[in-house]
């Protein structure tokens, strides 16, 4: 099954957590999994705090992604649409909330599911857990706001 974040154009496919076009990102894959949406993340040695714990600024990254990825699929959902179909759905971050709940092990893969709570206009809202091994160790909160169509396009400044 293709990844959420496979579907992104070109012009939104940067992104540092998510774009399959940055080499030195997470290229996170996201995918539905029912009414779940699942990331799959396996942390590398320099994603450390502290020796055999996951940074937390890497978990709160997972998580914005996740959850972006998550409210533009579910957006499509909504609409009965394919991810492909035009035009596209891509949101930014407008709130994010993380609580870490345990330290998260650095020495396997971690889980994230994403549930949407709401869908209203431009915004999506997900809550999203972490798991290690099965073990919660996040949990995150996202309102993604609907990008306009011309955000990808423009240049800063």
């Amino acid at each position: 099954m293709d990844a959420f974040q496979d579907h992104y154009p070109e012009n939104v496919a940067h992104c540092y957590g998510c774009g399959r076009l940055n080499d030195h990102g997470h290229q996170i894959k996201t995918v539905w999994e029912g009414d779940e949406t699942v990331t799959r993340f396996t942390p590398e040695p320099y994603h450390t705090s502290v020796p055999g714990f996951v940074y937390g600024g890497l978990i709160a990254s997972l998580i914005d992604c996740h959850s972006t990825g998550s409210a533009a699929a579910a957006m499509y959902r909504a609409e009965g649409r394919d991810l492909d179909s035009l035009p596209p759905f891509r949101f930014v971050t407008g709130s994010l909330h993380v609580d870490f709940l345990k330290p998260t092990p650095i020495d396997g893969p971690i889980e994230l599911r994403g549930r949407i709570t709401e869908v209203k206009g431009r915004k999506v809202v997900v809550e999203t857990a972490v798991l290690a091994a099965g073990v919660l160790t996040a949990r995150g909160n996202v309102v993604a706001i609907q990008m306009p169509e011309d955000f990808g396009t423009a240049k800063p400044g």
